[in-house]
């Protein structure tokens, strides 16, 4: 999260017929010209499903809008985000396909529960995006993720080398706070991750988390502590960031002097603040912008009649969807500088504030 490598379609997409120049990220109907009638400004939807994770109002939503109105200024977006609300999705797509979208990007609240919604769509011939997560049960046009299996390898494969470090793989036992069972990633995720654990720790307490909430996550920790007793964790699989922060206020409650090693997912800022300081093991950090530019690429060409060929297929149950499939890249504190600062995700003086300054200084961050 890589089986497959991404071809760069930017040479197809390039000054696409149809597109205007000026505008911005919504556009009214271009004016008309020789005598001939207005063009409605093509639509572009795009769905996210949460804002509880910050990636998506953070990075995903602007750095998809940036990207199409790069290739396509006199194209329209329509943006939506669904609160982790299947039902509130659900009127956001019809009222999308009501307005006269052209193509849907749909980052599906529940992936397994959405087909109903893309099949409206393709009987008005409308293309549907499947964005970060996959969309079961229905043939559609392009699937664009990471490799979440190998995500969960990566992760577990963290776990397991912290503490194989410490000495502890088989002094305790380990917690395992997975994602919401609405998103396929997370039975991806936990897949990769048991395949890695199974045999060489043992699992004391195990949780599926709702809506990937750091609050249920912290509830759940503090539920494994009592269970198990503080001394018997040894580590923690988190699959993502924001629910390891709800993890590690639990143990902090509980008194810890010293966390065990917890894993992440999303590199969050604070979750890179706490990797610097030694409270968070690891992230995987996802190249956002790659994700994020590559849909909107691939929606451009779309509303342009264009169909640029994926290097990869992935089944979805139903069909083998086209599909652009992104590397994870592991992030402990020594790699902070060659991956989240060479790519700016986020600059040096977002990273180093006073309390993590002198953690910055140690990992030659500066």
């Amino acid at each position: 999260m890589h089986r497959a490598v991404m071809a760069p379609v930017a040479a197809a997409i390039m000054l696409l017929a149809g597109c205007g120049t000026g505008g911005g990220t919504t556009a009214s109907a271009q004016p008309s010209t020789a005598g001939q009638p207005a063009q409605s400004a093509k639509k572009i939807a795009l769905f996210l499903p949460e804002s509880k994770t910050t990636r998506y109002e953070a990075f995903d939503r602007p750095l998809f809008e940036a990207k199409v109105k790069e290739l396509c200024a006199a194209c329209e977006i329509l943006y939506s985000n669904a609160d982790q609300d299947a039902a509130k999705q659900q009127q956001q797509v019809e009222a999308a396909i009501t307005q006269g979208a052209n193509v849907l990007v749909l980052d599906a609240v529940d992936a397994a529960a959405v087909a109903p919604l893309v099949n409206q769509a393709k009987q008005k011939q409308i293309p549907v995006i499947a964005y970060d997560r996959l969309i079961s049960g229905i043939d559609y046009a392009y699937y664009v993720s990471f490799n979440n299996v190998r995500v969960g390898e990566m992760q577990g494969q963290a776990l397991l080398d912290a503490l194989d470090a410490r000495g502890t793989t088989a002094k305790g036992e380990i917690v395992m706070i997975h994602g919401s069972p609405t998103d396929p990633s997370s039975a991806d995720y936990k897949k990769g991750a048991k395949s890695v654990l199974d045999g060489k720790v043992t699992v004391g307490r195990e949780f599926d988390t709702p809506d990937w909430s750091p609050d249920k996550a912290q509830q759940q920790m503090e539920q494994a502590i009592t269970a198990l007793g503080r001394d018997k964790i040894v580590g923690v699989l988190s699959a993502n960031d924001g629910m390891a922060g709800g993890a590690i206020a639990a143990m902090k409650r509980a008194g810890y002097k010293t966390l065990p090693p917890i894993t992440g997912q999303d590199a969050e800022l604070a979750a890179i603040h706490r990797i610097l300081t030694g409270e968070q093991h690891m992230t995987i950090y996802l190249n956002i912008r790659a994700e994020a530019e590559k849909s909107a690429e691939l929606a451009v060409a779309l509303v342009n009649g264009q169909s640029p060929t994926a290097p990869a297929k992935v089944s979805n149950g139903t069909a083998d969807i086209p599909a652009f499939l992104l590397d994870p890249i592991p992030v402990t504190a020594d790699k902070v500088k060659d991956t989240i600062v060479k790519d700016k995700f986020y600059t040096v003086d977002q990273i180093c504030t006073a309390e993590v300054k002198a953690a910055c200084e140690k990992n030659g961050i500066q």
